[in-house]
This record gives C-alpha cells, sequence and structure tokens, in this order.
C-alpha cells in the first residue's frame, strides 16, 4: 500500500459535489450509501438505477423520454435509454451557473493573443456557425472534419456540428497527410474545416500544401472552409470559403435537433496497431451520461471552476475537455509547445488564467521533475484544487514530486481510460486519499476487473484489464461495420460478453490500482498512443526498405522511454546516415514528430507467424531481456531464427 500524500478533509461530504449526490440519493432514492466502495459496488450492480439516477440528478433534457433505463444485458448490443431524443450540444451549451457575460472559454495560444468567450458569446458563435453549415447542406449523419488545433473555432465547429445531429472527427495540424487521410477516407466526410498552419513554439509551420493533399484525397469533401490561423489575411484556396463566412451574420436561431440517445456525436480513432486506425463512433447520449458523471462526481468540477487540459484535438482528452461547461465550468484552451519558452509556460498560463484543475500527461509531470522545476516558486498554485495526470501511468516519483513542488493541498487524481469509451474507468474521487504509485479507485458505473490468463478474476496480482458489465460510453460501434463483426474483435474475442481493454492491471484489496503498461503492441510515446501499422505504410513505402518492425521500451523510472526502429534493407543496401535521415524525414512528414525513432537499426529479418504477423511484443520482450524460449513459441513462426538478432542487440545494450 503507497504512502498516503493526502487525504480528504472532514467536510469533503458537505463540500463536493459526490456528497451533494449521496444526500440526493437518501433523499430521492432511499439509499444509505456510506462509503465510496459501497457507492461503487451498487453502481456496477444495479445498471438500471445508477443510469437512471444520473439521468435524474443532472436534469438531462429530454424532448422524447425514454422507454426504459437499458436494454438488453450482454455485450456487446445492449441498448441505452431507447426512445429516448436529445442533443449533446444542448446539455454544453446549457452552461449551468456560468452567467452570460462570464468566461465559457479562455483560450491561450502561441498563434495568437489569448482569446476569451463568455456564455452568450459561445452560444452566437455556434448559432452562426450552425446556419453556415445549414448552408453548406449539412444535416444529420453527414460528416464535418476538422483539421485544426485546439482552439475556440474548433470547438464551435463541433457544437454545431453536433446541433444538427452531424458527426464531427477532428485531427491535430501536426498529422500528416497519411495519417489524416488513413482515418478520413473510411467517414468520407462532406466538409473539411482547415487551418493554414499554426505556431509551436516560434516556429511557423505551414499546412498549405498538407491541406491540398488531403482535399485531392478525399473525393467526399463538397466544401473546403479556410481558418486563417498562421497567418489572419490568409486567402482561401480556389473553391474554398473562409471561416469568416461559415460564420457569418444571420438570423436563424440556435435550435437543437433531438436526435436518438444511440445517435453518433464524433468519430474518434484507435492508435492503428493492426492496421488502419479504428473508427470508433461514440453517441450522444453515451457521452454525455458519463461526462457528467465523470467530470461532476468524480473531478468535483462545477461553476466557478475553471477546467484545463493539455491536448490536441487528435486525442480523447480534448473530447473530455470539451465537456466542462455541461457542469458548469469555464474550459481552458493552449495550443502550442508546452516547453516554450521553458517548460513553465503551462503553469504560468494556469495562474494567469486562474485554473482550479490541472489537466495533463504523466509524462509531462515527469519532464518537469527532470528538469528541476518547482512550479509553486515560479506562480500562485493555490487556486488549484485538483490535478489529472493521463496516458501513460505516473510513477510513486510523480506523485511525490506534485505534493512537493505544486502544491501539497490540491488532490492529484491520476486515471486511466481509452479513446475506446472516451473516458478513465479507474481515476480519483474527493472521498478518498491519494497514495503515492497508485490510481485511486475504480469509477461509479464501471465494473473493472482484472482476469488471470484463464479468465479468473484475481485481486492483488496482475491480470488483464476488463469490464464485466456495460458503460453508456462504450462504442456505438466501428464506422461502416454493419454487423459489429471488427466492433466484436476488438474487444470481446478474448473473453465472450466481457470487454478486454488491453491493459495491465491490479487491484489490491482496498480498491485502488496500478496500470503497468498495454498488453498488446501499441506505442506510447510521450503519453499518446501511437500505432505500428501507420510506422509500417510509411517505412516500407520506401524504396530502400523491404520490411520493419517498431517498439516501444519504457523507462522503468517513469521517463519517456526509447522508440526502436529495425529495418530490413533491400539487396545490397547497407543502414547510412543518409538512409537513416530519410526514414526520420519521412516519418515526421508523413506522420508526426513523435513518430520519429530514438534509434534506427538494420536487422536481416522481421519474425513473422505462419500467417505472417509480425510479432512485436516477443522483439519487446526479448529487448528487455526475456529469454526467446519464453517471448514466443517459435514453432509458430515462420522464420523462428529472426529472433536471435535481437537477442544479441540485447545482449549488447547491457
Amino acid at each position: 500500500m503507497g504512502e498516503v500524500l493526502w487525504r480528504p478533509s472532514e467536510e469533503v461530504r458537505e463540500r463536493s459535489r459526490i456528497g451533494h449526490y449521496l444526500r440526493w440519493l437518501r433523499t430521492e432514492r432511499g439509499l444509505d450509501l456510506g462509503s465510496y466502495d459501497e457507492l461503487w459496488r451498487w453502481s456496477v450492480s444495479d445498471l438500471d438505477a445508477f443510469w437512471r439516477s444520473i439521468w435524474d440528478y443532472f436534469q438531462v433534457l429530454a424532448h422524447t423520454p425514454a422507454e426504459r433505463t437499458l436494454a438488453g444485458d450482454t455485450m456487446p448490443g445492449v441498448r441505452w435509454f431507447p426512445g429516448a431524443r436529445l442533443n449533446y450540444a444542448e446539455h454544453v451549451l446549457r452552461m449551468p451557473g456560468i452567467g452570460d457575460d462570464e468566461p465559457a472559454v479562455i483560450a491561450y495560444s502561441q498563434s495568437r493573443p489569448p482569446i476569451t468567450r463568455t456564455a452568450a458569446e459561445l452560444r452566437e458563435d455556434v448559432r452562426r456557425v450552425r446556419a453556415g453549415l445549414r448552408r453548406l447542406g449539412v444535416g444529420p449523419g453527414d460528416r464535418v472534419a476538422g483539421y485544426a488545433p485546439n482552439i475556440p473555432e474548433t470547438y464551435v465547429l463541433m457544437l454545431a456540428t453536433a446541433s444538427l445531429g452531424a458527426i464531427f472527427s477532428s485531427c491535430a495540424p501536426e498529422f500528416g497527410t497519411r495519417s489524416v487521410t488513413d482515418r478520413w477516407r473510411q467517414i468520407e466526410p462532406t466538409v473539411l474545416v482547415a487551418v493554414d498552419g499554426y505556431r509551436y513554439g516560434e516556429k511557423p509551420v505551414d499546412r498549405a500544401a498538407e491541406v491540398a493533399a488531403i482535399r485531392a484525397a478525399l473525393p467526399s469533401v463538397r466544401h473546403t472552409v479556410l481558418l486563417p490561423y498562421l497567418d489572419p489575411d490568409a486567402a482561401p484556396p480556389a473553391g474554398a470559403i473562409g471561416w469568416s463566412q461559415l460564420a457569418a451574420p444571420t438570423d436563424e436561431p440556435l435550435v437543437f435537433d433531438p436526435v436518438p440517445f444511440d445517435h453518433p456525436l464524433y468519430v474518434l480513432y484507435s492508435s492503428g496497431t493492426t492496421g488502419l486506425p479504428k473508427p470508433i463512433v461514440h453517441g450522444h447520449g453515451g457521452i454525455l451520461l458519463e461526462h457528467l458523471k465523470m467530470l461532476a462526481l468524480h473531478h468535483d468540477l462545477r461553476p466557478g471552476d475553471r477546467f484545463f487540459w493539455f491536448s490536441t484535438t487528435g486525442w480523447m482528452m480534448w473530447n473530455f475537455l470539451a465537456s466542462g461547461p455541461a457542469v458548469g465550468a469555464a474550459i481552458v484552451l493552449f495550443d502550442g509547445n508546452p516547453g516554450h519558452p521553458d517548460l513553465g509556460e503551462l503553469w504560468r498560463m494556469a495562474a494567469e488564467a486562474g485554473v482550479t484543475y490541472f489537466g495533463t500527461s504523466a509524462p509531462f509531470l515527469l519532464a518537469c521533475r527532470k528538469a528541476g522545476l518547482r512550479p509553486r516558486d515560479l506562480v500562485d498554485t493555490s487556486a488549484l484544487r485538483g490535478l489529472g495526470s493521463t496516458g501513460a501511468p505516473l510513477p510513486v516519483e510523480g506523485f511525490r514530486w506534485v505534493y512537493e513542488s505544486v502544491s501539497d493541498t490540491l488532490q492529484l487524481q491520476s486515471l486511466s481510460g481509452g479513446t475506446d469509451v472516451c473516458t478513465g474507468f479507474v481515476g480519483g474521487v474527493p472521498l478518498l486519499p491519494v497514495r503515492a504509485g497508485e490510481i485511486a479507485c475504480r469509477c461509479l458505473g464501471a465494473r473493472v476487473e482484472a482476469r488471470s490468463a484463464d479468465g479468473t478474476p484475481v485481486l492483488d496480482q496482475l491480470g488483464e484489464l476488463v469490464i464485466t458489465a456495460p458503460m453508456p460510453s462504450m462504442p456505438v460501434g466501428f464506422w461502416n461495420d454493419p454487423d459489429g463483426r471488427r466492433y466484436r474483435e476488438a474487444y470481446f474475442d478474448v473473453y465472450p460478453g466481457v470487454w478486454r481493454h488491453g491493459d495491465w492491471i491490479t487491484i489490491n484489496e482496498h480498491g485502488g490500482c496500478v496500470i503497468t503498461g498495454r498488453s498488446d503492441a501499441t506505442l506510447n510515446r510521450g503519453g499518446v498512443r501511437l500505432g505500428t501499422a501507420e510506422f509500417y505504410s510509411v517505412v516500407e513505402g520506401l524504396d530502400e526498405v523491404v520490411d520493419s518492425v517498431v517498439v516501444h521500451l519504457e523507462d522503468a523510472e517513469g521517463g519517456a522511454g526509447e522508440l526502436l526502429l529495425f529495418v530490413v534493407l533491400a539487396q545490397g543496401r547497407e543502414l547510412d546516415d543518409a538512409l537513416r535521415a530519410k526514414i526520420v524525414r519521412e516519418l515526421r512528414t508523413a506522420l508526426s514528430p513523435r513518430h520519429v525513432p530514438d534509434e534506427i537499426h538494420q536487422v536481416r529479418a522481421v519474425p513473422r507467424t505462419l500467417s505472417a504477423k509480425k510479432l512485436e511484443v516477443p522483439v519487446k520482450k526479448i529487448l528487455t531481456g526475456t529469454p526467446v524460449d519464453a517471448a514466443a513459441a517459435t514453432g509458430a513462426l515462420a522464420n523462428p531464427d529472426s529472433l536471435t538478432a535481437f537477442e544479441r542487440f540485447a545482449r549488447e545494450r547491457g
């Protein structure tokens, strides 16, 4: 059991939103739940009563009432609130507790001065852009794609799209052409909104060529809208219109098209480990209920709070942040290099903006620690009530650094979840203490278990993270997967009727959790998961490269680790500095700077199964010291001798 670094105050039940919810349950439902553990167990054993309580407690607006809370009890296939019609954007823009003249969005950027939009201004922005999308013919079910950063216009575009019952999808402009088109060719957007470029620190990054290439690769796009961001005077390319035209004055009112509970809201993407990134469809109602629960009851956000999470529009934490106003919290956006001019940038911004909940990734916190940064000596951190860490496990040293160097009064909430559910299913809660190196609890409504190799639930042992009861924010499905086959294969093939997430987890006797990494081959780079398939499509697209395998080796002390790329070259070719530079350039251009490996090495062959699948996980095990015979079933390999090169490499590295 880890060292206790923070304890809730004696008044926590009177002051916190979850305390108010417990009193509401006693008054309205006759439930007297004395501890968080009792509350959690009720929430995962009586799904009908728990999720109906969330609906009622947060006064969800239904244009048509639900026939029941859930239909069916076997995953996949459960339907939540059948018959209900609502709209996610309506609930976000309700902004309970935020006055018309009070800030709803506060945005910082390295490309332009800060921008603040009040609640009234945000609604007006959405009204105009909604009307502009309607003029372009956008209606329910159409896809609107945003190649845009974490700025108010992207947020407005998402809400306007949702208000129409259309479907939003975003890619951060740091994504190269291949990364973008691999995603959007699958969903065939009709409208593309794109920036001309951006600044990363002091460096201007022009994206005109990428936007042109994306347009050319997406024949479904009927309308392109240019958002002049790098250059405010940038003119739209031929055949496109400008953002000002999309957001032009109009008399059209702001209305919200009621849609079914499971109507698609947006499409997020897996990292693409085993092929093209999986297009994960999330629904209006599931995202709304899950985010109301998490943001209010777990993160304790309320009117008067300013909620920040460092994220790009290519990470699900942007979608999570976007729901802040639905619980009365203003959101704070940042676009740029968090390390420019130094790692104090985000802390200074947070102090200036009055941030009360600061969300980031574990690697960012560890980088601050490694740099010897003490935010509490740099700025006034007393406004911070909460600090969220996700994207990778936060080790004990990271926990201690937060309490020594940021604030000893805030609650540090380490959480883990995924793009697949667009939330965290293990995290923190105001009722429980913070222990070093430990995630405090399984979240309400998330029946998380650890399973051994034979499928048996285990306690105080490392196991596969599984979810054994449905959650409303589980995907509606994958795009263009009419029979649900790909969806079932992704999560339910190993344990029928049970969601297997792909993480290793240990759950201890008091409900605390420790995540020790991915149980699949997904790479984790700076808290952002990257797919190996995207690497291979670029690297192996080079004439010089015949085959390749890439692995990420975690740092035992919680640092960034190492990304290692191994290449098989065409006959007669040798890996020299020029070819290394070419590979790096291609990865940086086509994908992103995060995809650039720390080292590139030449090997004679990549290990493959008899069915020609690459063996990334065994390679990683061998590189971290596992004997070859224990790392892979050599009899199932087409070329078992290929493993010896990695064994030798591991031995030489020591």
